[in-house]
């Protein structure tokens, strides 16, 4: 069952080296959740279709990776998308590591039962499922796709949780899709609503990648400040590249208190594509410290490279060579004044990355 807490990666804090795994809780304070959503949100790309055995290898590099949740699919879509979830969850989902770390397999699906009741049949034979579902909340969403009232959309919301709850599962992520494009005051209104429901998890997402990072940080700020039992959940973030600020506005996020950042390899994803894993962990690892309050993760990161290029070869999203650190240049100098820099700064941080990453 979900509701009981486990085993989870090393930290000072626990007996024997590890820490216990509850839903809605972190108890280092600085330490960040990450949510790789490349068999999901990933897969949405264009021409990024993959078989039940790809993402299943994917899924075990993402364990190797020490992902904390993997969001496997969307089992309601199909019923490809249903097995291969499902395989993840009693595979993937069960391979407890050395340190006992498992990651959480999550499934998406929209606000209604069929859908809900699908998903968690997929993902309940992992140690710890979880239930990924989201309800637009932006005017023109409510108004020309949902076709729904404030007051219909909040009732789904509250409604959605509480039976998501009734199959068993305890670990349910909600998320306000267009949240950077809907009323601050309604924002706050439904997160209160699906947290007094039972959400352990609720997600901020820039859908339409419109946001600033200074925006970006502020509403999630203003949701941490604002939003009534706030205090008993996990924010999370979710952004979109369409302006190539998906990084960016995801380190802000963090930085003004979301403890998990929604993220794929190779930042694939519909459109521009996603918040980039190796961007955003490498901004951590490399930064943290510096002029992050010491935030950071418990990825590791030296299975980048190779889950980075299963990645590519197996969604057929090639990488542009400059892509920033799994690209082919992407450690590479051909100006003789960067090469001398280079060869007499040793300590760079270059050179911390280059370790990180190969090592």
């Amino acid at each position: 069952m979900a509701s009981k807490p486990i085993s989870n990666s090393k930290s000072p804090n626990g007996t024997n080296g590890t820490i216990l795994y509850t839903p809605n809780q972190i108890p280092i304070p600085t330490y960040v959740r990450i949510l790789d959503t490349t068999l999901r949100d990933g897969e949405q790309s264009p021409g990024a279709a993959m078989s039940c055995k790809e993402k299943l290898d994917i899924a075990h590099l993402l364990a190797k990776l020490r992902v904390d949740v993997i969001e496997a699919g969307f089992p309601s879509a199909s019923n490809d998308d249903f097995m291969a979830v499902k395989m993840i969850a009693q595979e993937v989902g069960n391979d407890v590591d050395n340190d006992g770390h498992v990651p959480v397999i999550g499934g998406m699906c929209r606000c209604n039962e069929k859908d809900i009741a699908i998903t968690w049949e997929a993902v309940k034979h992992a140690k710890r499922p979880r239930i990924c579902t989201f309800l637009a909340t932006s005017p023109i969403h409510m108004e020309y796709k949902l076709r729904k009232t404030k007051d219909q959309v909040l009732k789904i919301a509250r409604e959605t949780v509480k039976f998501a709850r009734s199959l068993g599962c305890c670990d349910i992520q909600f998320g306000v899709e267009d949240a950077t494009r809907s009323e601050k005051e309604f924002l706050y209104q439904v997160l209160g609503e699906v947290i007094k429901a039972g959400a352990t998890t609720v997600v901020i997402p820039d859908t339409v990648g419109i946001a600033m990072p200074f925006e970006y940080g502020n509403l999630i700020a203003d949701i941490k400040m604002n939003t009534p039992g706030i205090e008993n959940v996990i924010i999370a973030t979710h952004c979109h590249n369409d302006l190539g600020l998906a990084t960016a506005n995801t380190i802000e996020g963090a930085r003004a208190g979301a403890r998990q950042l929604e993220v794929t390899i190779n930042g694939i994803g519909e459109r521009a594509g996603n918040a980039s894993l190796e961007e955003v962990v490498m901004a951590l690892t490399c930064r943290g410290n510096d002029v992050l309050g010491g935030l950071h993760t418990g990825i590791n990161t030296r299975h980048i490279i190779r889950t980075s290029k299963m990645v590519e070869e197996y969604s057929g999203m090639l990488l542009q060579p400059h892509k920033a650190l799994v690209g082919a240049n992407a450690f590479l100098h051909e100006s003789g004044i960067h090469q001398v820099f280079d060869i007499n700064t040793f300590a760079t941080i270059f050179m911390k990355l280059f370790h990180c990453v190969f090592s």
